[in-house]
């Protein structure tokens, strides 16, 4: 798991967000909203795939909602195989708030 939690505001552009992305070197960032949501190098790179203009376009009318999310005591097979499942590369980790942030890359990492 990924901690500290980088996150971003919904109103922030989409390169705002892709930067911040570069800067810590991940591949998502969670957007504190409910129902809660995530923005991830997927949603940005379809956004640039359609002829966006990421500068001007808010992370709100790209991010990923009503994401999955694991508790901090689940085991990484049953993490792995919720990502297989859903088809999914990262799955925020939540107790009674935010913890922390699970991607594929940790899952793998993990279990090799």
């Amino acid at each position: 798991m990924s901690t500290p939690l980088e996150t971003i505001s919904k109103d922030a552009t989409v390169m705002e967000a892709a930067q911040r992305m570069r800067e810590q070197n991940i591949n998502a960032l969670v957007v504190p909203t409910t129902p809660r949501a995530i923005i991830s190098s997927t949603d940005v790179l379809e956004a640039v795939a359609e002829g966006r203009d990421v500068s001007s376009l808010s992370v709100s009318d790209v991010m990923t909602t009503d994401v999955e999310t694991v508790s901090p005591d689940l085991y990484m097979e049953e993490v792995a195989a919720m990502m297989t499942t859903y088809g999914i590369k990262h799955l925020p980790v939540v107790d009674d708030d935010y913890v922390g942030m699970v991607s594929s890359t940790d899952v793998t990492a993990h279990l090799s």
